[in-house]
């Protein structure tokens, strides 16, 4: 264990007398439906294969968010946030159990260090590259609208990317989709959170040295040694964030693997809530999925329903030689809001709870302050090409009208998107879902013909061949 940790984030113990994931998710979201459709949470309840079944659950959640005022959108985020905080655990290496709230206001037994890192290069805060590109994004359908206006209005205005006024906090620093070489390469001044592996720092390490940043990191005293694990010690880290002055931006790009990922969001989330209550003006920044659920606007159903009526004539016999399982609709019919479900099974359903704490944690975060969040494309992460299905279906996935990035441009376009909505904050919407449509980057998921889980076995035998 690290030696600045005191305990580690967990899942409450169930009925059945152990800590598991399955038992926290299926309570989760039967809790976060209960206040808009008690059927539906008592089927949440009731299932029995949460490892299969969970997509029918998590595609309600946002079907009943989508009342006539908009409004209960904003109740089921509510209740689920309510619900994973309650119930997830810190556990003490002696076996004393707290909330997180209240292992937040314990005092850490060995508080951080910082360690500090700073580039000698001149800011780089040229985005042609992107403006390039974004009018073939849209033409495709690869990216909104709203996405490609974000991205040359932050480009027209050049100043909104000297950083001085800000102090951007990331949370899994190293990931490949945060925007860590961006906000350096702005000569931005970063906090950087992320687990104490030497590799890590050293990739970390040279990407400030070849930027105009600063970048400061925690480290237990008398090593030097950055890094910090943010499951296990989540009061010396909250300590040491709120140690800084001036307004922060909390950035939550962290992944972890299995069940370990539902335990991290459940930490940041709470980690979140406390730097919010003890500094107010702190913005919070969120990436999420495009393998989710999401309620779409009219454009994209009308688009994904023209493509799926000129197919070829291929594909209108695969589906009924597939005995109705391949080549489905995206929108069946044209209601709007459309539904699109891109949710993949074999990232299972602690990815998918996870994200959707994130997604819950900014819609009711931007009610009280700034939040900067975005749906992201698909992009060839080393988590996502480690499962050889979906390194597959990445490769076919141009086929369907599909586009996955690589980390270096989709990392950018997501960290120029949050500059937008920091710089140019917008109200939120009465109706949460649409705030959610607002300069999405999903890569075609929302406007391609097909209902991707219907299309990827095809895309996957074609990225394996």
């Amino acid at each position: 264990m690290h030696p600045a940790s005191a305990g580690l984030t967990d899942f409450p113990i169930d009925h059945t007398g152990r800590r598991s994931s399955a038992s926290l998710g299926r309570a989760v979201v039967a809790d976060a439906l209960r206040p808009i459709d008690p059927a539906a949470a008592a089927a949440a309840e009731r299932e029995s294969d949460w490892r299969r079944g969970y997509l029918r659950h998590f595609r309600a959640l946002v079907e009943a968010g989508l009342s006539a005022d908009g409004s209960a959108g904003y109740a089921i985020a509510e209740a689920g946030l309510a619900s994973v905080q309650a119930r997830m655990r810190y556990v003490l290496r002696d076996g004393a159990e707290f909330s997180l709230a209240q292992a937040l206001m314990a005092e850490p037994r060995q508080p951080y260090e910082t360690v500090e890192m700073a580039g000698l290069a001149a800011p780089d805060r040229d985005l042609s590259g992107l403006v390039r590109r974004l009018d073939g994004w849209v033409a495709a359908g690869v990216v909104e609208e709203s996405c490609a206006e974000a991205v040359r209005e932050v480009a027209a205005n050049p100043g909104w990317l000297d950083l001085g006024d800000l102090t951007f906090a990331l949370l899994g620093a190293g990931a490949e989709m945060g925007p860590l070489k961006a906000l350096l390469d702005w000569g931005a001044t970063v906090l950087a959170i992320d687990l104490p592996l030497a590799e890590l720092w050293e990739r970390i390490g040279a990407v400030v040295t070849g930027s105009a940043g600063r970048l400061l990191a925690p480290a237990v005293a008398g090593t030097g040694t950055p890094g910090a694990d943010l499951q296990a010690a989540l009061p010396a880290v909250a300590h040491w964030l709120l140690g800084f002055d001036g307004q922060l931006v909390l950035g939550n790009y962290g992944y972890a693997p299995g069940n370990a990922y539902p335990r991290l969001a459940a930490a940041v989330d709470a980690l979140s809530v406390h730097v919010r209550q003890q500094r107010p003006d702190t913005a919070l920044t969120v990436l999420a999925t495009p393998t989710d659920v999401y309620a779409v606007p009219a454009g994209a159903v009308e688009q994904s329903r023209a493509r799926y009526a000129e197919r070829g004539r291929r594909a209108r016999l695969t589906t009924p030689l597939s005995g109705g399982r391949l080549l489905l609709p995206n929108y069946p019919v044209p209601a709007v809001p459309g539904i699109s479900d891109s949710l993949v099974p074999q990232q299972g359903p602690n990815y998918a709870l996870a994200k959707r704490i994130h997604r819950w944690r900014a819609t009711v975060a931007r009610r009280d302050g700034p939040v900067s969040f975005a749906v992201a494309p698909p992009t060839r992460t080393r988590s996502v090409l480690r499962n050889r299905l979906l390194k597959a279906a990445y490769a076919g996935a141009h086929l369907f009208g599909v586009e996955v990035f690589e980390p270096a441009t989709a990392s950018k376009l997501m960290a120029v998107l949050m500059i937008h909505q920091l710089r140019k904050p917008r109200a939120a919407d009465p109706a949460a879902w649409r705030d959610e449509t607002v300069a999405a980057a999903h890569g075609g998921l929302w406007r391609a013909a097909y209902h991707p889980r219907t299309a990827l076995p095809i895309a996957a035998v074609r990225g394996f061949l």
